[in-house]
């Protein structure tokens, strides 16, 4: 790490504020767009650091737009610029969905609103499940023999958490976990493997993470939130099957419809896909449950990146935990793939939503360059088409 970095601590958080308000294209945009801006043109970060950054991203917990952006505030300030980098990303897309959240909460029982939600709610259907397609590619591989022979562990987590997911409508974090140690052990089993203090430790780990919390609805969605941010790898869609099974299977705090208006609303908006928190915050317990659920979602992926960041390059080279997080991956995407089916059985309710549905992936498909917002504009202008003009 450099000792006197090319820019200021103001300029490198601006960049952030600049990038969260009109940075669009899911993570792997994101992470391009900081690439291009901070590694090719201004030259602040050097290839190398920005690959650390990105592979950090990939192989601890949270959304990779913004560990990414955490990481590289840190690499030159440090925890300062860590906290500064990341809440600079993350604010106006925050300040968007809420914003976002109140208009709906006042207005979303108008027939217009409807009309756009109806088309809009269709278009998410198409591209979550193209994105979990692709999630699948890249964590796993394609589905081909090879693939299949050389990684039929990681498949059999994919079709596993599939179907689990699809039949019980619920995340099972009990079961990502047990992915991960189950392909850590029989790929990479770390020394400590044989000792007796694993049993114990695992116990504590699990009975930790499924406590029953009676408590009021801002302690149980603080729980909850952090639990989802803690199993997001990679992709923002990944905490979907966390919070559709959390929010509207169990505890009820959204319909069907508001939830997927809500996946909605972080395709629209700049910034990391996992901002739709604040949103579904804001329509649980206003402006108070939006800011737990941002807090509680993003705080465990600061936490990784800042503990994980001083010793990297070791962390990466150890195998039993890039074989954790592989056995973890594979079955979140797969809950991500079980999810997208149920989602859809309630969404996709027609001809005209099942074909604008299908419009969708083949626009993603077939034209280059095309972003989600674009096809989100168009499936409102069809829905309202449809439902106010068309019925």
């Amino acid at each position: 790490m450099n000792q006197y970095p090319a820019y200021t601590l103001k300029e490198l958080v601006f960049y952030f504020l600049k990038l969260g308000s009109i940075g669009f294209g899911g993570p792997v945009a994101l992470a391009g767009y900081m690439h291009k801006d901070l590694v090719e043109d201004r030259k602040w970060i050097t290839e190398e650091e920005f690959r650390e950054g990105l592979a950090l991203a990939q192989l601890a917990p949270g959304p990779l737009a913004a560990q990414l952006g955490i990481y590289l505030g840190f690499v030159h300030y440090r925890f300062l610029g860590a906290t500064l980098a990341g809440t600079a990303f993350v604010v106006p897309s925050f300040i968007m969905v809420v914003l976002l959240g109140v208009v709906y909460k006042v207005y979303g029982g108008l027939s217009w609103i409807q009309a756009v939600f109806y088309g809009v709610g269709a278009a998410v259907i198409g591209i979550i499940a193209l994105s979990s397609y692709k999630l699948a590619i890249k964590s796993i591989g394609k589905l081909n023999r090879e693939s299949l022979r050389s990684k039929w562990m990681l498949w059999l987590f994919f079709i596993f958490a599939f179907v689990i997911t699809y039949i019980t409508e619920k995340e099972q974090v009990l079961l990502f976990i047990s992915a991960g140690l189950l392909y850590m052990i029989f790929y990479a089993p770390p020394r400590w493997w044989n000792n007796k203090t694993v049993n114990s430790f695992s116990l504590l780990l699990f009975s930790a993470g499924f406590c029953n919390y009676e408590n009021s609805t801002l302690s149980k969605m603080a729980v909850f939130f952090a639990e989802a941010g803690t199993f997001v790898f990679g992709s923002g869609l990944a905490i979907v099957p966390f919070l559709h099974s959390g929010i509207v299977v169990e505890n009820h705090w959204l319909t069907e419809q508001q939830f997927v208006d809500s996946v909605a609303v972080a395709m629209i908006t700049p910034g990391p896909v996992v901002i739709t928190v604040g949103f579904i915050g804001y329509l649980v317990s206003g402006f108070l449950g939006a800011l737990v659920a941002a807090l509680a979602t993003f705080l465990p992926c600061y936490l990784f990146t800042i503990a994980m960041a001083p010793s990297f390059k070791k962390i990466a080279r150890n195998k039993p935990v890039k074989a954790f997080v592989e056995g973890i991956t594979a079955a979140v995407v797969g809950a991500l793939a079980g999810s997208v089916v149920v989602i859809a059985k309630r969404s996709i309710i027609d001809l005209p939503t099942a074909l604008m549905a299908l419009a969708a992936v083949c626009a993603l498909i077939y034209i280059k360059k095309i972003q989600e917002p674009f096809i989100i504009a168009v499936a409102a202008l069809l829905g309202i088409i449809i439902k106010l003009f068309c019925v």
